[in-house]
């Protein structure tokens, strides 16, 4: 008979291992979830917190049931938007603008590049909407993949830059500022 001791020292250690395993491979956007610039994918790879469900644009664009919620400014929006998406705002959101929504109702949050709508996607989260992801890319992603974005007139080549820093990751369209 052999007899295996329990050691608390090595049990200690080799969950310590898995936590920092789960924490560096478990936390971040879906592999499976990717932008066409490499450059652009590692920027959001490190600007993303990937607390948050992530969709691929690809994704959404395939999809109908899900409602779109754009995270921007209203200045922002009236440039442009996804067709279809109601705008909530970031600096000024307020749950009060989504109270019609079901708790499960499949919602996608989006902004430029997905930053301010990951932070919107937590506050829903956390107010209980259990069905809600983050477009990753945002719709900066969306117009530079050839998909329409439109005004109050209907589809428009125009989206809003952000500002000429962030606007770089815009590469189809034309950048209003």
């Amino acid at each position: 008979d052999r007899t295996i001791a329990f050691d608390p020292a090595l049990f200690m250690h080799m969950r310590s291992i898995l936590l920092v395993l789960l924490l560096l491979f478990g936390c971040r956007p879906s592999p499976a979830q990717h932008v066409t610039s490499p450059e652009y994918d590692r920027m959001l790879q490190g600007l993303l917190s990937g607390a948050v469900p992530t969709i691929g644009v690809q994704e959404v664009s395939e999809e109908t049931d899900h409602i779109l919620l754009d995270a921007r400014d209203q200045a922002e929006y009236a440039v442009s938007h996804i067709a279809g998406a109601r705008w909530v705002g970031y600096d000024d959101f307020d749950l009060a603008r989504v109270k019609d929504l079901a708790k499960g109702s499949p919602i996608v949050v989006y902004c430029s590049v997905g930053y301010r709508s990951e932070r919107i996607t937590e506050k829903l989260r956390d107010a209980g909407y259990s069905n809600v992801r983050n477009l990753y890319g945002g719709i900066f992603e969306w117009v530079n993949t050839d998909h329409a974005v439109v005004d109050e007139s209907g589809v428009t080549q125009r989206i809003h830059g952000y500002d000429l820093l962030w606007g770089r990751w815009v590469t189809r369209g034309e950048k209003v500022y």
